[in-house]
């Protein structure tokens, strides 16, 4: 008997002991899964290491010679009013601009306008401030002209002079003039212009460039120019471009001007770049991009810039950078914010280089009536929005079912108000200025309609629309309420890139930018009313390799 007790105690042991073997190995399986799948995120220091974001001088050196010579015309007291400074193409880059410099006995203001060759396409600028010495910057020459400038002072008693300069300018470069630029609409008594509006083309690669009503080209720099482009509160430009054009990364961020005086060039590691071609990545000629989509200025003056950390993980980082310094402050890693799953098993996009890009943020708002920022994500089929201290969200749209989300996120899902599209592959999504009121806001993006995670898969037709959507905080919907796009059909569907702005008339500026989908070689720009008549109706081919617009924008060029 007690020979079987010891045996039985035996078994029990062994069992023990195979229970044990089977759980550490399970453990250790589940573990080494659970690694695979939810591997360790880099830190705040290792992402900053990697962009490795510094202030450079080497830009602002190289235009120090020229800034001395235009310092000594400033002193000279042989540029007067009857015989003025002018120097066109002042910094090398921005050849349809000039520098005029000259004195006045006594203070005054200067206005400017570039004589166009048609109506409202004439381009006028005044210089508020009552000074002696007068640095004017002309913009929006024509090219291969010998373009009539009238300056007008005005002094301070009330008196008024005025004379015309000549300012003469070079053919187009090749790569420009061989822009098919088509013009099938131009309502000029309607369109948002005024005085000095151009419609401005940021591109995925190329020159910027900008065009009047007429559609011909009044402004242009010579760097080549890829996602960014905007107009800081100081009215400088803030621009993503190389360090020169034969080079193959896209990865200093300048602060500069439309006659392409620099002010600050905020200089990337290459070691975080990427591209969406890859095909072309491989090739000597390639190109990638350390910023992949957006770059916005807050209130404090800072840059928040949309960047890949340097993981297999790419384009869900944001930074955000101190203007004076150009020292990274704080890092935005969404893989820290969103639920694990939605990175770790994403599959509807693949790579051929292993990167994985599951969130493919390609914009950055920020609203401060609520100090909150929204971003589109055009892998997840998404738009939310998140208070910017705290990142905790404020409202989600997406055609990802509510229950899908993590339970403490479902408050914030809105519910799609019957007639209201699901969105698909957006971009350029926005809060519209002023919309706040009554625990309600519109949004203004620009929907691909293109499903890529969440979309509507089931959407039998294809086009692309500007959208506008009303999202009530009160009961959490979201309706739209203005869309223009559909009616244009599959000849203006665009699976990717696009911008939908609104203008100060009212009016949207729409950039339907990727046409002919094996290619996207074309683009088609429109100013549509809110009743849907187009104003402006521009199309561009002929456009290069990578060289479509990526958006238009309405601006007032000074």
């Amino acid at each position: 008997m007690k020979e079987k007790r010891n045996r039985k105690k035996v078994w029990q042991w062994l069992l023990i002991i195979v229970i044990g073997v089977f759980i550490i190995g399970g453990s250790v399986y589940g573990h080494k899964m659970y690694r695979e799948q939810h591997p360790k995120l880099l830190t705040d220091e290792q992402i900053k290491n990697n962009l490795d974001i510094h202030l450079s001088d080497d830009l602002l050196d190289k235009q120090k010679k020229l800034n001395q010579k235009y310092n000594k015309a400033a002193q000279d007291d042989q540029y007067t009013f009857d015989k003025m400074f002018i120097q066109t193409n002042p910094y090398k880059t921005s050849p349809l601009t000039a520098l005029v410099i000259f004195k006045t006995d006594t203070p005054a203001k200067v206005s400017y306008t570039v004589a166009g060759k048609t109506d409202h396409t004439a381009i006028t600028n005044t210089v508020n401030k009552q000074t002696k010495t007068h640095r004017i910057n002309v913009v929006g020459l024509y090219a291969d002209t010998d373009n009539k400038v009238t300056v007008k002072i005005t002094k301070q008693n009330g008196q008024i002079e005025e004379k015309v300069i000549n300012i003469k300018t070079d053919p187009l470069p090749t790569r420009l003039a061989d822009v098919n630029i088509k013009v099938n609409i131009a309502s000029k008594n309607q369109m948002a212009i005024g005085h000095n509006g151009l419609t401005v083309f940021t591109r995925t690669t190329k020159n910027p460039f900008a065009i009047d009503a007429d559609g011909a080209i009044r402004w242009y720099s010579t760097e080549y120019n890829q996602h960014i482009f905007k107009t800081l509160k100081n009215g400088h430009l803030l621009i993503l471009r190389k360090q020169d054009n034969s080079k193959r990364v896209y990865n200093d961020l300048v602060e500069t001007d439309y006659v392409g005086k620099l002010y600050r060039d905020y200089q990337f590691s290459s070691k975080t770049a990427s591209t969406e071609n890859l095909k072309a990545a491989r090739k000597s000629d390639g190109e990638t991009t350390v910023v992949h989509h957006d770059v916005i200025e807050l209130p404090n003056g800072n840059l928040l810039a949309t960047v890949s950390d340097g993981s297999k993980y790419i384009e869900d980082t944001m930074v955000e950078i101190n203007r004076q310094t150009g020292k990274v402050g704080r890092v935005i890693d969404f893989k820290r914010i969103f639920p694990d799953d939605l990175y770790a098993n994403y599959q509807a996009t693949k790579r051929r280089d292993g990167r994985i890009d599951w969130l493919h943020q390609n914009a950055i708002n920020y609203d401060k009536h609520d100090d909150s920022i929204i971003i589109s994500s055009r892998h997840q089929d998404l738009i939310m929005k998140f208070d910017y201290k705290t990142m905790e969200p404020k409202w989600i749209l997406s055609g990802k079912p509510k229950e899908k989300w993590p339970k403490e996120w479902q408050q914030y899902v809105l519910k799609y108000a019957d007639g209201t599209s699901i969105n698909g592959g957006q971009h350029d999504a926005r809060v519209v200025p002023g919309s706040q009121k009554d625990g309600q806001e519109i949004i203004s993006f620009y929907d691909n309609n293109s499903a890529v995670s969440y979309g509507d898969k089931q959407a039998t037709t294809k086009y692309s629309a500007g959208r506008e959507i009303k999202i009530n905080l009160k009961n959490m919907t979201a309706k739209e309420i203005w869309s223009y796009g559909q009616a244009l059909g599959e000849a203006n569907y665009t699976d990717r890139i696009g911008s939908n702005r609104l203008l100060d008339n009212g009016n949207y500026l729409i950039d339907f930018g990727y046409l002919n989908a094996k290619n996207g070689d074309a683009s088609n720009i429109l100013e549509v009313t809110p009743e849907g008549y187009q104003v402006f109706n521009v199309e561009l081919s002929n456009l290069q390799s990578k060289g479509y617009v990526y958006r238009a924008y309405r601006i007032k060029i000074s």
